[in-house]
């Protein structure tokens, strides 16, 4: 038999996090972010449950082509814009949507040949200092690509720094109002801490005028894959996200220790008491952050409990103690969702190596044996 680790993409909680993201703001149309390979999930693997998006918002072209292959006919978003003079082309061809946020890409659009105009999201920088125009120069960027007959209409955009903290969104968004107060046009500002924390309804705008959020497309990313936005402030759980992805394995092996044995490479652990303990298929070279170390929770037959010394290229081992009858081949949940439907977030176990959700998701190994379940 194959080694006993696998990953399931659960579409049913994809679909259910979508659905979450409109609710929280239901007069925005939704950006599906597939970006980095649907955060590591898989675009064709996730397509199902990301049919229900109103556009798909990505960084590369070649995701682009994998996206129109699947048969949508709908936007697709290029998230930092072109690289280059001929990517307009296959804009122009695939239909592609495409952000705009420094002077060369306007360069590029200037002496771009087309028969169709493209459809632009002018980026601003309100404050992140990552891509986009300063406020200071976003509308002579404005004023140069209405002018370019290669150009049909300009969206408005910018990304907010803090949306998942204290500090929150207010001056970012009082920049962006203050600057685009009477541009036309589209706006597409939040991503999922935005969308889920900070949103209003285009109702409820009026009484925000220089901080509202309420916005024409949304961009929740790591919402839709059911990790918390503002973790550990809030789970998953509060916001009602579902788990995209579960990891799951098996155990290969037990030990039994005595009071003094020492578990695993520089013998970290040290049994303080008789306890017996499993050996999980699954390590670092499996995406399993090596961070992670005595104390990262594991779910075994669904049955809370703990990783015990450190992570291995192909094995971690787990104290068996709250899972008695737990043996040779019972089921152990790295993160996701367990048998039973116990759920073990994916942002614990990643708070305990030191990182976010995001890092974890994007690291699963190629030799993880993929499947899709609805």
């Amino acid at each position: 038999m194959p080694r006993p680790i696998q990953a399931t993409i659960h579409t049913d909680a994809l679909r259910h996090n979508l659905e979450r993201a409109r609710q929280a703001a239901p007069d925005a149309r939704v950006w599906a972010i597939v970006k980095a390979n649907a955060y590591g999930h898989g675009i064709e693997r996730v397509f199902e449950g990301f049919r229900g998006a109103d556009g798909f918002a990505l960084l590369d072209l070649e995701e682009a082509r994998r996206v129109r292959a699947l048969g949508w006919r709908g936007p697709i978003l290029l998230l930092e814009g072109v690289f280059e003079l001929r990517d307009l082309e296959l804009c122009s061809r695939l239909d592609l949507w495409h952000t705009v946020h420094c002077d060369e890409q306007i360069d590029m659009l200037a002496t771009h040949k087309t028969n169709v105009p493209h459809r632009v999201f002018l980026k601003m920088n309100s404050g992140m200092n990552r891509l986009g125009f300063t406020p200071q120069r976003y509308r002579a960027a404005w004023t140069r690509l209405n002018a370019l007959p290669q150009v049909d209409e300009i969206s408005l955009m910018t990304h907010f720094s803090d949306a998942d903290g204290p500090k929150g969104v207010a001056t970012q968004m009082a920049v962006f109002a203050e600057v685009t107060r009477d541009l036309p046009g589209e706006r597409s500002l939040s991503n999922s801490a935005a969308t889920l924390r900070h949103n209003v309804t285009a109702t409820d705008a009026s009484s925000h005028p220089d901080t509202q959020v309420a916005s024409d497309w949304v961009r929740p990313g790591i919402a839709l894959y059911g990790s918390a936005p503002d973790f550990p402030q809030h789970s998953a759980t509060h916001w009602s996200l579902q788990p995209g992805m579960t990891l799951a394995t098996k155990i290969i092996a037990t030990q039994d220790l005595a009071t003094g044995a020492m578990v695993g490479y520089g013998s970290t652990f040290v049994a303080e008491r008789p306890m017996r303990i499993g050996v999980l298929a699954c390590g670092y070279a499996d995406g399993y952050p090596r961070a992670c170390s005595t104390g990262t929770p594991v779910l075994v037959n669904g049955v809370r409990t703990r990783m015990v010394g450190r992570v291995s290229m192909d094995m971690i081992t787990v104290d068996l103690t709250p899972v008695p009858g737990a043996g040779f081949c019972s089921e152990a949940t790295l993160w996701g969702r367990a048998a039973n439907g116990v759920v073990l977030d994916i942002d614990e176990v990643a708070q305990c190596a030191g990182t976010v959700g995001y890092e974890l998701m994007c690291a699963l190994a190629a030799r993880v044996p993929v499947v899709v379940a609805e």
